[in-house]
């Protein structure tokens, strides 16, 4: 039988080899997830699981870093809310450590959208409990965080690069903090899509139907839509 499996094996190889080209290599593509060739492929994937959520981004809107998504995905804004852990950042209005609870303001965000942040956090579970205690009740966090991605150097050597979640995991996380029947988790990806962003290849050159196939057992980016139910 283990002779039979081998020569099995040995056909396989012979008669369904895979096309390399130029990827086999042990250098990817690119080494900045695209940028030279084109768009990252995350960004098309957190891009559209924000355009499916447009109507939430409203109100008091808080953002990581910069205002770039609320800027383009939110109507009716009230006022937008930079948080940065850093006081070197001149657009932040909430200067604070997101795992540090003590330090964040308490029931004031509408919409808090958190796009590949989460990994960056050692105690992640602290920060979906910041993030929470910012919400008001009936507020929304829409985040995104990495399944299959490469390390990235620069935030590895800023902020350290700590994580990579599967739907699962980041739901139950969700779950703990915001409750069951609060948290929707869904995710983008599928072997190619995986492969090419690992690569550094870029999304124009995947198709559209390429770049959306869903296969779960390769979840490139993990997203996450969960409200605040009850005050805290």
């Amino acid at each position: 039988m283990q002779l039979q499996n081998r020569f099995m094996k040995i056909l396989t190889r012979l008669f369904d080899r895979p096309q390399w080209k130029n990827l086999r290599s042990t250098r990817p593509v690119s080494s900045i997830n695209g940028f030279d060739r084109g768009t990252p492929i995350d960004r098309v994937y957190i891009e559209d699981f924000l355009e499916k959520n447009r109507a939430v981004i409203t109100g008091i809107v808080c953002e990581v870093d910069d205002a770039t998504y609320s800027k383009i995905y939110g109507n009716n804004i009230i006022k937008y809310e930079i948080l940065d852990v850093s006081n070197n950042n001149p657009q932040a209005t909430i200067v604070a450590d997101l795992s540090k609870i003590e330090l964040l303001p308490h029931n004031k965000i509408d919409c808090f959208i958190c796009t590949q942040t989460l990994h960056l956090i050692y105690d992640f579970k602290a920060a979906i409990n910041g993030i929470y205690a910012m919400l008001k009740v009936g507020g929304i966090v829409l985040a995104t965080v990495p399944g299959i991605s490469q390390i990235c150097r620069d935030d590895l050597q800023r902020w350290g690069d700590y994580w990579r979640f599967t739907v699962l995991s980041i739901q139950k996380a969700f779950e703990e903090i915001f409750g069951k029947g609060n948290v929707d988790v869904d995710f983008y990806g599928n072997v190619l899509s995986s492969i090419a962003f690992l690569e550094g290849i870029a999304v124009e050159e995947l198709t559209r139907e390429e770049l959306f196939f869903k296969d779960a057992d390769y979840q490139m980016i993990i997203v996450v839509k969960a409200i605040k139910q009850k005050n805290t």
